[in-house]
């Protein structure tokens, strides 16, 4: 069976390797070599190394690590499990490569705490102590974007993935999909194609006639990046450990976390069940609503002057005491600044074989705290529902003593595909109606407006169970169980 996976970033990456785990091998008489064949398309260089700022900043820029703001991520403990069931070497480099953070604080602008909720998984697959009495939930992981990438782009042969843009993809209901090249080269054909390639996905065209569905402009942009914790003043005290922040006011949002733990003092910094002494960078993020907020149209951030993007960063946020805030806003030179996309629903994510993961599936809005660790369940619940699917097909071809056939492979293909779509969308979609109310609390508001959102805050901050609640509805999610509830049609 031939596979092409369409963007190297996290999702296309994990797509590679959950196939490569889950997909049964191909029966002797359908395949003498044994094994299928895997491609991975990716419009940028791919080497280790290669960070989101080596990538240029454009309109066509679709790879995962430039839809970032700054480069910083949460990877909630759902996310987390993605990656242990899928290698656990994979989760400890994670873990080692970023910080743990047990709770998140809610906060004014100038500082104060106004609700704190838990970060951490409750269910039963948590970490047990060496004495067998106790068990210790699994943490969200604060690190940068990169560190997941490498982390599974390292594990890929380079000869896997393909520097080439992809130009169209086309859905053929009796025989393998087909992909065709910028550069003109000669089209390709594949069994299964896995569109991963971001907000601006091509493979989306393959679903849908035109264009029906693009994304659309929130009216906010974000800007963010890193900041050595060894600079701040002595009189600025650093972030509590094991936390991460979000400040809210009328003019805008802002968060901090560490990316990183001690690389010396902690025994546990692989885990992703303990809280380490934090490290040396901090990732912070700011997220404000945009002059051209009323307008479909973001600013064009090629023609922007950084300079003047920095001062009226400065000037937005002057009324705010948070110290750390200010310190962070007051030696902070803009780079660039990403204007935050999402995408409308999507009626269905699959057609004949062709199948979307990630933000080509479903933008979410960073308020979600889910963008990496939905995209990583994606492509472990298409892997599997591949492999089951598939492997019902090689196993007539065996019984009956057959060879294999595209037509086999491609039903099996079309029918995982489609239960794929009918398990996620609820998930993503119910995910997403909750992102959206939070989303609104990042846009410029007046006076009355910032110290309403306040109280609200202060007071939800007594019933923390409310939100908890829905939260841990995430967090503890059982994938695998939810495989299994959909081929046994429950």
């Amino acid at each position: 069976m031939k596979i092409i996976i369409i963007g190297a970033g996290i999702s296309g990456c994990a797509a590679y390797l959950t196939l490569r785990k889950h997909l049964p091998p191909p029966p002797p008489s359908s395949s003498p070599t044994q094994d299928h064949e895997y491609t991975i398309y990716e419009a940028y260089p791919t080497t280790i190394d290669t960070t989101s700022d080596d990538r240029p900043n454009d309109e066509h820029s679709t790879h995962s690590a430039t839809l970032t703001i700054g480069g910083g991520l949460g990877v909630a403990p759902n996310g987390l499990r993605v990656l242990e069931r899928l290698d656990e070497d994979i989760l400890r480099d994670a873990v080692s490569g970023g910080y743990m953070v047990d709770h998140s604080n809610l906060k004014d602008k100038h500082g104060r705490v106004l609700m704190r909720l838990p970060s951490s998984s409750t269910t039963s697959s948590s970490s047990r102590d060496s004495d067998g009495t106790t068990t210790t939930p699994m943490h969200l992981l604060g690190t940068s974007r990169h560190n997941i990438w490498r982390c599974l782009r390292k594990r890929i042969p380079d000869n896997i993935i393909i520097n080439k843009r992809v130009a169209s993809v086309t859905a053929h209901p009796t025989h393998r999909n087909t992909v065709t090249f910028v550069d003109g080269s000669e089209p390709v054909h594949a069994d299964l194609v896995i569109g991963a390639d971001g907000l601006k996905s091509v493979s989306k065209h393959a679903l849908f006639d035109g264009d029906p569905y693009p994304p659309h402009y929130e009216g906010l942009i974000g800007i963010g990046g890193f900041l050595p914790t060894s600079t701040l003043p002595p009189t600025i005290r650093p972030p509590e450990p094991g936390s991460m922040n979000f400040c809210f006011s009328g003019t805008g949002f802002f968060g901090y976390f560490y990316a990183t733990s001690s690389p010396t003092t902690s025994p546990d910094r692989c885990s992703a069940y303990h809280i380490s002494p934090p490290g040396d960078t901090l990732a912070w993020w700011t997220t404000y609503s945009t002059p051209t907020s009323s307008s479909s149209t973001p600013p064009n951030t090629q023609d922007l002057d950084m300079d003047d993007v920095t001062a009226q960063l400065q000037d937005r946020f002057s009324s705010w005491t948070d110290p750390l805030v200010r310190h962070i806003i007051r030696s902070v030179q803009v780079q660039t600044m990403w204007p935050t996309w999402t995408s409308p629903p999507l009626p269905t994510w699959e057609r004949e074989g062709v199948v979307l993961v990630g933000d080509a599936a479903h933008a979410l809005p960073s308020t979600s705290g889910q963008g990496a660790s939905q995209a990583l369940e994606d492509v472990e619940a298409l892997g599997r529902l591949v492999a089951h699917e598939v492997g019902i097909v090689y196993q007539e071809q065996q019984m009956l003593g057959v060879s294999g056939g595209v037509e086999g492979e491609k039903r099996a293909i079309q029918m995982a595909c489609k239960r794929y779509v009918e398990m996620r969308m609820p998930r993503v979609r119910g995910i997403l109606d909750r992102a959206r109310g939070m989303q609104n609390s990042k846009r410029d508001m007046g006076v009355v407006g910032e110290w309403v959102m306040y109280w609200v805050m202060w007071v939800m901050g007594f019933f923390p169970g409310l939100l908890g609640r829905q939260q841990q509805e995430v967090f503890d999610y059982d994938l695998p169980g939810d495989v299994e509830r959909v081929l046994d049609g429950r």
